[in-house]
């Protein structure tokens, strides 16, 4: 919820992903991010990782940089 409340604030247009229930889903999650958590976070290609990690690119001032270069967002 954090990570989609930072998005929407940003008035970033994002796609949510939900893995839950879907084993088959979850396992191509994990393999293509390397972690077991939700939500596992993209920003174009580019892996960006969990809640924190997005909040901690927000702090940095990195967020909106990596936004303003890609349009698709999934989490």
């Amino acid at each position: 919820m954090q990570a989609k409340h930072l998005l929407a604030s940003k008035g970033v247009e994002f796609r949510e992903i939900s893995v839950d229930g879907d084993p088959e889903l979850r396992m191509d999650m994990m393999r293509k991010s390397g972690q077991r958590t939700v939500p596992q976070i993209w920003i174009g290609d580019k892996h960006i990782g969990g809640c924190d990690d997005l909040w901690a690119l927000e702090r940095s001032g990195e967020l909106d940089l990596i936004l303003a270069s890609t349009s698709a967002v999934e989490a």
